[in-house]
Protein backbone atom coordinates (compact mmCIF):
# COMPACT_ATOMS: atom_id res chain seq x y z
CA UNK A 1 0.00 0.00 0.00
CA UNK A 2 3.15 2.58 0.38
CA UNK A 3 5.12 1.10 -2.11
CA UNK A 4 8.49 3.00 -2.41
CA UNK A 5 6.70 6.40 -0.34
CA UNK A 6 8.88 7.79 1.94
CA UNK A 7 7.80 8.84 5.43
CA UNK A 8 9.17 10.62 7.93
CA UNK A 9 7.79 9.62 11.59
CA UNK A 10 8.68 12.62 14.09
CA UNK A 11 9.38 10.85 17.45
CA UNK A 12 10.05 7.49 15.33
CA UNK A 13 12.32 6.19 18.27
CA UNK A 14 9.17 6.25 20.84
CA UNK A 15 7.06 3.53 21.89
CA UNK A 16 4.29 4.61 19.30
CA UNK A 17 6.80 5.99 17.01
CA UNK A 18 8.57 2.24 16.18
CA UNK A 19 5.27 0.68 15.39
CA UNK A 20 4.28 3.81 12.78
CA UNK A 21 8.46 2.72 11.33
CA UNK A 22 7.09 -0.90 11.39
CA UNK A 23 3.86 0.04 9.61
CA UNK A 24 5.58 1.71 6.89
CA UNK A 25 8.08 -0.76 6.00
CA UNK A 26 5.95 -3.71 6.62
CA UNK A 27 3.61 -1.93 3.75
CA UNK A 28 6.68 -1.62 1.28
CA UNK A 29 7.57 2.47 2.20
CA UNK A 30 10.60 4.12 3.35
CA UNK A 31 10.29 4.85 7.20
CA UNK A 32 12.74 7.79 8.21
CA UNK A 33 12.85 8.05 11.97
CA UNK A 34 13.61 11.60 12.63
CA UNK A 35 14.17 12.47 16.97
CA UNK A 36 16.10 14.30 18.65
CA UNK A 37 17.55 11.70 21.08
CA UNK A 38 20.45 10.07 18.12
CA UNK A 39 21.60 7.52 20.51
CA UNK A 40 17.91 6.48 20.74
CA UNK A 41 17.46 6.87 17.00
CA UNK A 42 19.64 5.08 15.68
CA UNK A 43 19.19 1.66 18.36
CA UNK A 44 15.54 1.98 16.83
CA UNK A 45 16.75 2.25 13.28
CA UNK A 46 19.28 -1.19 14.12
CA UNK A 47 17.06 -2.93 15.83
CA UNK A 48 14.30 -2.77 13.76
CA UNK A 49 16.09 -3.44 10.87
CA UNK A 50 17.48 -6.40 12.13
CA UNK A 51 13.89 -7.89 12.98
CA UNK A 52 12.49 -6.89 9.77
CA UNK A 53 15.51 -8.28 7.77
CA UNK A 54 14.95 -4.78 5.39
CA UNK A 55 17.36 -1.55 4.74
CA UNK A 56 14.60 0.64 4.37
CA UNK A 57 14.93 2.66 7.75
CA UNK A 58 16.64 5.79 8.14
CA UNK A 59 17.69 7.69 10.72
CA UNK A 60 18.02 11.80 11.14
CA UNK A 61 18.36 13.57 14.01
CA UNK A 62 15.35 16.53 13.99
CA UNK A 63 14.08 18.49 16.70
CA UNK A 64 10.68 20.16 15.95
CA UNK A 65 10.97 23.40 17.19
CA UNK A 66 14.42 24.47 15.07
CA UNK A 67 13.57 25.67 11.76
CA UNK A 68 17.32 25.20 11.20
CA UNK A 69 17.20 21.24 12.25
CA UNK A 70 14.14 20.87 10.05
CA UNK A 71 15.49 22.90 7.15
CA UNK A 72 18.60 20.29 7.28
CA UNK A 73 16.31 16.97 7.56
CA UNK A 74 14.51 18.35 4.58
CA UNK A 75 17.80 18.98 2.59
CA UNK A 76 19.07 15.89 3.48
CA UNK A 77 16.02 13.28 2.43
CA UNK A 78 15.46 15.56 -0.47
CA UNK A 79 19.16 14.58 -2.03
CA UNK A 80 19.16 10.74 -0.56
CA UNK A 81 15.49 10.40 -1.85
CA UNK A 82 14.89 12.77 -4.67
CA UNK A 83 11.44 13.10 -2.63
CA UNK A 84 9.37 13.18 0.34
CA UNK A 85 5.82 11.48 0.55
CA UNK A 86 4.42 12.28 4.35
CA UNK A 87 5.33 13.56 7.69
CA UNK A 88 4.06 12.09 10.80
CA UNK A 89 3.83 14.09 13.26
CA UNK A 90 4.46 12.31 16.22
CA UNK A 91 6.97 13.85 18.44
CA UNK A 92 6.05 14.35 21.60
CA UNK A 93 8.37 17.54 23.44
CA UNK A 94 8.00 18.57 26.88
CA UNK A 95 9.52 20.32 29.79
CA UNK A 96 10.71 18.67 33.31
CA UNK A 97 7.13 20.02 35.00
CA UNK A 98 4.88 18.44 32.47
CA UNK A 99 1.70 16.62 33.88
CA UNK A 100 1.33 18.36 37.06
CA UNK A 101 -2.22 18.91 38.33
CA UNK A 102 -4.31 21.88 36.99
CA UNK A 103 -3.45 24.33 40.27
CA UNK A 104 0.06 23.56 40.28
CA UNK A 105 0.99 24.58 36.59
CA UNK A 106 2.67 27.64 35.86
CA UNK A 107 2.44 30.14 33.35
CA UNK A 108 5.82 29.69 31.68
CA UNK A 109 5.42 25.86 31.95
CA UNK A 110 1.73 25.59 30.30
CA UNK A 111 3.52 28.57 27.03
CA UNK A 112 6.60 26.39 27.17
CA UNK A 113 4.93 22.87 26.63
CA UNK A 114 2.26 24.23 24.29
CA UNK A 115 5.19 26.21 22.17
CA UNK A 116 7.06 23.40 22.20
CA UNK A 117 4.59 20.75 20.93
CA UNK A 118 2.02 22.22 19.62
CA UNK A 119 4.39 24.83 18.01
CA UNK A 120 6.49 22.27 17.00
CA UNK A 121 4.09 20.44 15.08
CA UNK A 122 3.38 23.62 13.40
CA UNK A 123 6.76 24.43 12.22
CA UNK A 124 7.41 20.73 11.33
CA UNK A 125 4.25 21.26 9.01
CA UNK A 126 5.02 24.87 7.73
CA UNK A 127 8.45 23.63 6.46
CA UNK A 128 7.67 20.53 5.00
CA UNK A 129 4.42 22.19 3.52
CA UNK A 130 7.10 24.45 1.91
CA UNK A 131 8.66 21.32 0.23
CA UNK A 132 5.25 19.67 -0.71
CA UNK A 133 4.59 22.82 -2.24
CA UNK A 134 7.14 22.76 -4.37
CA UNK A 135 7.02 18.82 -4.90
CA UNK A 136 3.57 19.32 -6.07
CA UNK A 137 2.42 16.98 -3.74
CA UNK A 138 2.05 15.57 -0.01
CA UNK A 139 0.60 14.50 2.75
CA UNK A 140 0.42 15.25 6.61
CA UNK A 141 -0.67 13.07 9.36
CA UNK A 142 -0.38 14.47 13.38
CA UNK A 143 -1.47 12.01 16.12
CA UNK A 144 -3.77 13.50 17.65
CA UNK A 145 -5.97 12.47 20.93
CA UNK A 146 -9.07 11.91 22.57
CA UNK A 147 -8.79 14.43 24.72
CA UNK A 148 -8.69 17.15 21.99
CA UNK A 149 -12.03 16.07 21.47
CA UNK A 150 -13.69 14.92 24.55
CA UNK A 151 -13.04 16.61 28.15
CA UNK A 152 -11.48 14.44 30.26
CA UNK A 153 -12.82 11.45 32.25
CA UNK A 154 -11.28 13.06 35.65
CA UNK A 155 -12.94 10.18 37.92
CA UNK A 156 -10.56 7.14 36.25
CA UNK A 157 -7.49 8.85 37.88
CA UNK A 158 -8.75 9.17 41.48
CA UNK A 159 -6.34 7.26 44.27
CA UNK A 160 -3.86 6.84 41.33
CA UNK A 161 -1.65 9.56 41.58
CA UNK A 162 -2.38 10.44 37.36
CA UNK A 163 -4.22 13.20 36.21
CA UNK A 164 -5.14 14.51 32.51
CA UNK A 165 -2.39 17.62 32.16
CA UNK A 166 -4.09 20.73 30.82
CA UNK A 167 -1.73 21.46 28.60
CA UNK A 168 -2.30 18.09 27.09
CA UNK A 169 -6.00 18.85 26.55
CA UNK A 170 -4.79 22.76 24.82
CA UNK A 171 -2.14 20.84 22.79
CA UNK A 172 -4.20 17.89 21.26
CA UNK A 173 -7.56 20.22 20.59
CA UNK A 174 -4.94 22.61 19.25
CA UNK A 175 -3.75 19.91 16.45
CA UNK A 176 -7.48 18.99 15.20
CA UNK A 177 -8.25 22.58 14.28
CA UNK A 178 -4.47 23.74 13.33
CA UNK A 179 -5.08 20.40 10.77
CA UNK A 180 -8.28 22.11 9.56
CA UNK A 181 -6.76 25.37 8.82
CA UNK A 182 -3.57 23.97 7.06
CA UNK A 183 -5.75 21.56 4.86
CA UNK A 184 -8.17 24.76 3.92
CA UNK A 185 -4.66 26.45 3.65
CA UNK A 186 -3.46 24.45 1.08
CA UNK A 187 -6.31 24.41 -1.42
CA UNK A 188 -5.54 23.56 -4.71
CA UNK A 189 -1.63 22.48 -3.52
CA UNK A 190 -2.12 18.67 -3.55
CA UNK A 191 -1.23 18.39 0.56
CA UNK A 192 -3.45 16.72 2.50
CA UNK A 193 -3.76 17.02 6.11
CA UNK A 194 -5.47 14.81 9.17
CA UNK A 195 -5.45 13.79 12.35
CA UNK A 196 -4.99 10.81 13.59
CA UNK A 197 -6.89 10.83 17.68
CA UNK A 198 -5.55 7.74 19.85
CA UNK A 199 -7.32 6.57 23.07
CA UNK A 200 -5.28 5.66 25.86
CA UNK A 201 -2.00 3.62 24.69
CA UNK A 202 -1.11 0.87 27.33
CA UNK A 203 2.78 1.73 29.17
CA UNK A 204 2.95 -0.12 32.53
CA UNK A 205 -0.03 2.08 34.21
CA UNK A 206 -1.40 0.97 37.37
CA UNK A 207 -4.02 -1.34 37.08
CA UNK A 208 -6.69 0.28 38.75
CA UNK A 209 -6.36 3.25 36.45
CA UNK A 210 -6.28 0.40 33.48
CA UNK A 211 -9.57 -1.10 35.22
CA UNK A 212 -11.42 1.84 35.11
CA UNK A 213 -10.02 2.92 31.79
CA UNK A 214 -11.25 -0.52 30.48
CA UNK A 215 -15.25 0.27 31.94
CA UNK A 216 -15.40 3.53 30.00
CA UNK A 217 -14.65 1.54 26.53
CA UNK A 218 -16.85 -0.94 24.73
CA UNK A 219 -14.43 -3.94 24.50
CA UNK A 220 -10.52 -3.99 24.80
CA UNK A 221 -9.70 -0.91 26.59
CA UNK A 222 -6.55 0.75 26.70
CA UNK A 223 -4.98 0.32 23.46
CA UNK A 224 -1.53 -1.56 22.51
CA UNK A 225 0.97 0.85 20.42
CA UNK A 226 0.27 -0.94 17.74
CA UNK A 227 -3.58 -0.75 17.13
CA UNK A 228 -3.16 2.61 15.25
CA UNK A 229 -1.53 0.78 12.51
CA UNK A 230 -3.92 0.10 10.65
CA UNK A 231 -5.33 3.49 10.24
CA UNK A 232 -2.19 5.40 10.09
CA UNK A 233 -1.24 3.44 6.86
CA UNK A 234 -4.54 3.59 5.74
CA UNK A 235 -4.42 7.58 5.55
CA UNK A 236 -0.95 7.34 4.34
CA UNK A 237 -1.56 5.24 1.27
CA UNK A 238 -3.24 6.37 -1.87
CA UNK A 239 -6.94 4.51 -0.87
CA UNK A 240 -7.44 8.05 1.42
CA UNK A 241 -6.37 10.30 -1.67
CA UNK A 242 -9.88 12.37 -1.08
CA UNK A 243 -9.83 12.54 2.74
CA UNK A 244 -8.64 15.43 4.07
CA UNK A 245 -9.06 17.95 7.10
CA UNK A 246 -10.38 15.39 8.84
CA UNK A 247 -10.62 13.46 12.63
CA UNK A 248 -9.87 9.89 12.67
CA UNK A 249 -10.82 8.29 16.39
CA UNK A 250 -9.24 5.18 17.10
CA UNK A 251 -10.17 4.75 21.01
CA UNK A 252 -12.02 1.59 21.27
CA UNK A 253 -15.63 3.80 21.86
CA UNK A 254 -13.92 5.72 24.70
CA UNK A 255 -15.01 9.18 23.69
CA UNK A 256 -18.71 8.23 23.38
Amino acid sequence: MLQGKVVVITGGAGLVGKEFTKAVVENNGVAIIADINEELGLKAKNDLQEELNTTNIDFVRLDIVSRVSLTECIKYLDEKYGKIDALVNNAYPRNKNYGRHFFDVTYDDFVENLGLNLGGYFLASQQFAKYFQKQGYGNIVSIGSIYGIVAPKFEIYEDTGMTMPVEYAAIKSGLIHLAKYMAKYFKGMNIRVNTLNSGGIFDNQPKLFLDKYKEKCLNKGMLNNSDLKGTLVYLLSSMSQHVNGQTIVVDDGFSL
